[in-house]
């Protein structure tokens, strides 16, 4: 029979996950029970991706904010200066706030005219406009109001972050806005890195220039405090807002994790799947330009059957320049002799690959799991992909 179908991705439902339940166990028993219920079969090479927030929750991975109000102030004895955070109420709000019960003063400085993963500050039409050089202008928040109102909001949100953050910090915080990093030094030597991408480069810059104390998010509950939770990789990281006085922190142990659930479906199934944790996509937004990836990985953990790129040759490059003569059996006949000598080398390096995606497979793998999850009502927190390593001429 024909093979008519190519990649394929279910979202799957499971019950509601609470603090100290075997998630092991009912990752491998919803999928079961979806596959029984729906008559699809488990194989060798399928790929099942859980959320990291499934896994958070279920190792309790939470903490109050006062709880990181105490890390802060242990780690820091003075002013902080805290530099180029996300632009967010579910992500650094909630931070903000915990800094703040520090009892530290703050001086925050933010990137313009957007935050490292997009989201806008100002127009930008109308910062080149105001002749604003963001390589080497520095900008005061009452600057900022005179330029550019006393209301500026996110396209998205409608949100005014600034004002935002001027609340939470009161008469203890104090915002500037520059890009260049070195720029909190006038203010303090001592500075909290806030931005995740680019987080390596930022503390190595302000090293560079003798300040005092340098650390990042991931500095900051990567340990317990008074047996609280933590991430000893990723701290603060990847955490999200719970409550009003909570924060959920990116889970901890996602290797051996994704390496028992593998071994558990083996076990039931006979079958080898591939397994990760995955949390945001890896990909942008063409009107609003926010890239979605605010968590520091795509996926902390997976096996490693995941690891590396694509190897793939794009067919319309080969029926558009070397098989036009051909009808249409034969051409397909061709197609599939390519795929099969391409298995055994790596394409990168060939016209034959112009146009695929040299991406981690992780990476696009977890996108197209935040997509089908969704991140709303849909309730599949567990997402089963089928077909993917499959290509043209697979039966």
């Amino acid at each position: 029979m024909v093979r008519t179908v190519g990649t394929t991705s279910r979202g799957i439902r499971t019950p509601i996950i609470k603090a100290g339940d075997d998630l092991v166990e009912i990752v491998v028993e919803s999928l079961l029970n979806s596959s029984k219920a729906e008559g699809y079969e488990i194989n060798n090479g399928d790929i099942l991706g859980i959320t990291e927030s499934l896994l958070a929750r279920a190792q309790g991975n939470y903490v109050k904010c006062e709880t990181v109000g105490k890390d802060i102030r242990s780690k820091f004895p003075d002013r902080i200066g805290v530099v180029f955070p996300i632009l967010s109420r579910n992500r650094f709000s909630t931070i903000l706030k915990s800094i703040m019960l520090s009892g530290r003063k703050v001086t925050l400085l933010l990137s313009y005219p957007s935050d490292e993963v997009g989201n806008r500050l100002m127009d930008i039409d109308k910062m080149y406009e105001l002749d604003i050089n963001p390589y080497t202008d520095i900008l005061t928040e009452s600057k900022y109001r005179e330029l550019f109102g006393e209301k500026v909001l996110h396209e998205f949100t409608g949100m005014d972050y600034v004002n935002i953050y001027n609340k939470i910090g009161g008469e203890n915080i104090e915002i500037i806005f520059s890009n260049d990093p070195r720029t909190i030094l006038d203010y303090t030597k001592d500075v909290l890195v806030a931005n995740v991408h680019d987080r390596k480069r930022t503390k190595e810059i302000l090293k560079n220039e003798n300040a005092n104390i340098v650390l990042g998010l991931e500095d900051i509950l990567n340990e317990p405090v008074d047996g609280s939770a933590f991430n000893s990789e990723y701290g603060l990281l990847g955490s999200n807002l719970a409550t009003e006085d909570e924060l959920k922190l990116f889970p901890r142990d996602s290797q051996p994790f994704v390496e028992d659930v593998q071994d558990r479906l083996k076990e039931l199934t006979g079958k080898t799947v591939e397994v990760m944790i995955y949390g945001d996509g890896a990909f942008k937004d063409p009107v609003g330009h926010i890239w979605e990836l605010a968590d520091p990985v795509v996926s902390p953990g997976y096996t490693s059957g995941l690891e590396g790129t694509p190897n793939e040759i794009k067919l319309k490059y080969i029926v558009d320049t070397e098989l036009t003569d051909l009808d249409r059996d034969d051409m397909t006949d061709a197609i599939k002799e390519k795929i099969a000598a391409n298995k055994d080398s790596h394409s990168s390096e060939k016209n034959e690959s112009l146009g695929t995606t040299p991406r981690r497979l992780t990476d696009l793998l977890g996108s197209l799991c935040d997509l089908t999850s969704g991140s709303g009502d849909k309730g599949t927190p567990i997402v089963f992909i089928q077909g993917y390593f499959d290509n043209y001429a697979s039966k």
